[in-house]
């Protein structure tokens, strides 16, 4: 006989790396089972990054069907799944058919720079080429991150994609959208919505209407009625539906009930409700959210304004100031992948923590230019101050702490926007269970740094919307309901005169990384 823990929510985390779901028991927030599988990142030509939305699609089934067997392992009935929250890496555009189900093309991820050329033409129609001319509507900078230049470039350059569209065959979606409509029966009766975080990471979207904006679709020369409909981040938008060629139907007729793009999903897992409070997330890039309560604020510093959750139908969308940073744990991933230099990613840390410093080195990983406070496009990846005595140890340590220099540089922004600088940092992701990073981290920001036991926070904030959408109701957001976190703290340790020296240094080293590519080079595949 299965044992009962009272109701439970299951979440799927899919991020730019990997793939996972994971279920929590609603009543404790505690995290019973999950399964991850790694997904493949495709490059096909220097500064492309691309991903096969099938592969994402099958990883999901495969760590669903994982999870729920081990959660019969462990005698865990998972009829008790009253909800399913999806959470998912933002702005990776994906185009397919309705009729057949079928992607047109691979999914096009948030880091992907081929559309440069796609920005800059953008930029000529725009007057004065000025870069925040939606700002106040869409709170982003044009930029080759955000979803509608990519969705203008696959319109100009897949004949098929053109076709679909033509011929009213085409949908158009981010990451959550893709797996929601999929799951929900796909070419069956799928459901094809998006969440007002994931919308307003498109470009397309306005955040105070919180509706498609038809002036900003006219410039992007995007078809409105290939976008989905936009919901709230916690209701229930259809159930899940058996997948007849995995024959996978374990949690056939669970509602999905929660969506949030990952780092807003983050927000929310670390309890980050009230105005003024914060967390950085590590993963494959780094990205600080600060939540600015009922109201949109623009940043003076290189910031975006996004929408931080809409936590029901009726309820109303909360804002958040945003740092977002591309390459941080995907650098350890280089160092390992690309330059060999360490077989794992505790390997890098291992090789960081025998020297202890970067003996005066900087890398500057802008493999896919500046994003904040700077949105450099033509900045590439430096490393500088090398000498002989500089071997693989001093590179990897230099990794770690570009992570926190770019940290640093979007806290100092932060601080700037909000006038209250944060007495401590919340953090969350898988680069935070490197202790030395934490340490340094705290060290360079010169306050103290606090992460949660359980650091899947991402997963977490995605259940909290699932169980608590309307008609679900198994999960308790009330400030008083919620359950304390333990937590871990490091203080910083070294003079802040030392900190400040080699964050003067680092930010050196930025300015010579910059302006180095410009479209109209050759290696620009076009």
């Amino acid at each position: 006989m299965a044992a009962s823990l009272g109701p439970l929510v299951g979440a799927i985390d899919q991020g730019t790396s990997s793939t996972r779901f994971l279920v929590f028991n609603a009543e404790t927030a505690e995290l019973l089972s999950h399964h991850q599988v790694e997904i493949k990142q495709e490059f096909p030509r220097e500064g492309w990054v691309e991903q096969d939305p099938k592969e994402i699609l099958n990883s999901v089934y495969e760590c669903v069907e994982r999870t729920c067997e081990k959660m019969k392992e462990l005698n865990i009935d998972i009829a008790n799944i009253r909800a399913i929250g999806v959470t998912n890496q933002r702005e990776t555009t994906v185009v397919w058919d309705k009729t057949t189900g079928e992607p047109l093309y691979n999914a096009i991820v948030w880091l992907d720079l081929r559309t440069q050329s796609t920005v800059e033409r953008l930029l000529k129609r725009i007057p004065g080429k000025n870069k925040t001319f939606s700002k106040f509507k869409t709170g982003l900078p044009l930029s080759t991150y955000f979803s509608a230049v990519k969705l203008r470039w696959l319109l100009d350059n897949v004949e098929e994609i053109r076709k679909a569209v033509e011929d009213g065959r085409a949908m158009f979606g981010t990451i959550d959208s893709w797996l929601i409509w999929s799951l929900t029966g796909g070419t069956n009766g799928g459901i094809h919505c998006t969440d007002v975080t994931n919308a307003s990471r498109t470009m397309l979207f306005n955040i105070h209407s919180l509706e498609w904006d038809p002036d900003l679709c006219k410039f992007f020369d995007i078809p409105m009625e290939i976008l989905p409909n936009v919901r709230s981040s916690s209701e229930i938008y259809g159930l899940m539906k058996i997948c007849p060629s995995r024959e996978s139907g374990a949690l056939t007729g669970v509602p999905i009930s929660g969506c949030l793009g990952d780092q807003h999903a983050a927000l929310v897992g670390q309890m980050c409700f009230q105005d003024g409070q914060a967390k950085n997330t590590y993963g494959t890039g780094c990205f600080l959210l600060c939540n600015t309560g009922q109201k949109s604020v623009f940043s003076e510093h290189g910031l975006i304004t996004t929408i931080a959750y809409k936590m029901g139908k009726d309820k109303p969308a909360f804002y958040a100031l945003e740092g977002s940073v591309a390459i941080a744990g995907a650098v350890v991933r280089w160092l390992r992948d690309n330059l060999g230099i360490a077989k794992t990613s505790q390997e890098v840390e291992k090789l960081a923590a025998e020297v202890g410093t970067s003996y005066g080195c900087y890398f500057v990983p802008a493999f896919s230019g500046l994003y904040a406070p700077y949105w450099e496009p033509s900045a590439r990846g430096i490393i500088c101050g090398l000498t002989q005595f500089t071997n693989k140890n001093h590179i990897a340590f230099a990794a770690l702490e570009a992570v926190c220099f770019q940290t640093r540089e979007i806290l100092d922004a932060m601080n700037k926007d909000c006038g209250i600088p944060l007495s401590q940092l919340q953090v969350d992701g898988g680069m935070t269970n490197n202790k030395i990073l934490m340490q340094l981290q705290s060290d360079i920001l010169c306050i103290p740094v606090v992460k949660p036991s359980m650091p899947e926070t991402t997963a977490l904030g995605a259940a909290m919307a699932a169980g608590a959408a309307e008609g679900v109701e198994v999960w308790s957001l009330n400030p008083g309901d919620l359950t304390a976190v333990t937590c871990e703290r490091f203080e910083p340790q070294i003079n802040p005169e030392e900190s400040e020296y080699r964050y003067a240094r680092w930010k050196k080293a930025v300015m010579k990384s910059m302006g180095w590519e410009s479209s109209e080079g050759p290696s620009n595949g076009k």
